[in-house]
């Protein structure tokens, strides 16, 4: 299975060098759009030399730039497709329709836990765990069961967690009880939000901190976003699929549960008391 190139990045930057971790820094903040741009325009955005952007491209695997961004206009298409316009792959005569779809989403569980490090997972699960004021969850229209379902478990061994529905209007009036204590957990995947990108938006600027659930080519929320998950999601069938990022925040209620052993427990005896 191809790996994205912010797959790629998120696996070899902790051995670049500054200038070339600058240069991923900036892709990701405008992905892919900036990697897109001319090698001048690119070394420009980044701050860092022609020569560095080229090195860059190469510790990814790439031979020259043309080859890089041949790669950044496939996962950019590949970002476009609606359901309509994605070809599905034939079942295996042997297997029926199950068999593909189990194999695919075994894959996407196997891609998204490689590219996801234990590290990664801890500071995702310290951020939910210690942050000293509120929780906030919300997901696009496929994705927002999953905020709901994360919340539910939040909510029940700490306080002020609060899963975000409705309509948008009802959103951007809790941008004025968000701040810099706050998290706000995004799930956006393909084809992009604009509402959810323009809500990350307006609390990134209220320094609220971003945990953003997305696949492997990058919500643009990615640019607001502290911590990003990029799981895989494409499977072969005309919709794309959440399993990897329903197992990866179950992962995190289960590393949140344990940080908060003594707190969670007695708040979890407190609420049955009351039932």
């Amino acid at each position: 299975m191809i790996s994205s190139i912010a797959e790629l990045i998120s696996d070899r930057i902790g051995t670049m060098p500054a200038g070339e971790r600058r240069a991923a820094q900036t892709l990701i903040a405008n992905y892919p759009l900036t990697g897109l741009k001319t090698v001048a325009e690119f070394s420009a955005a980044a701050g860092v030399s022609s020569p560095t952007i080229l090195r860059f491209v190469a510790r990814l695997g790439f031979q020259n730039y043309p080859e890089f961004q041949s790669a950044l206009q496939d996962e950019l298409a590949a970002q476009l497709q609606s359901p309509a316009s994605r070809t599905l792959d034939p079942a295996s005569p042997a297997g029926g329709a199950v068999s593909p779809m189990l194999e695919a989403t075994l894959d996407n569980l196997r891609e998204t836990f490689r590219h996801l490090s234990d590290r990664q997972l801890a500071d995702i699960a310290k951020t939910l765990a210690e942050r000293r004021g509120k929780t906030f969850l919300i997901g696009g229209r496929f994705t927002d069961p999953l905020a709901r379902y994360m919340a539910a478990h939040l909510t029940i061994i700490q306080p002020d967690v609060y899963h975000l529905a409705g309509q948008e209007s009802i959103w951007r009036d809790r941008l004025i009880d968000m701040g810099k204590r706050d998290v706000l957990v995004i799930f956006d995947i393909r084809r992009y939000q604009e509402s959810l990108i323009r809500f990350a938006e307006k609390a990134h600027q209220r320094g609220v901190q971003i945990v953003l659930f997305t696949d492997q080519w990058l919500s643009p929320i990615a640019r607001f976003a502290r911590h990003v998950i990029a799981g895989r999601t494409a499977v072969p069938s005309a919709w794309d699929s959440s399993a990897a990022l329903f197992v990866v925040a179950e992962t995190l209620i289960g590393a949140v549960t344990r940080q908060l052993e003594t707190a969670g427990a007695k708040r979890i005896r407190d609420l049955e008391s009351l039932r």
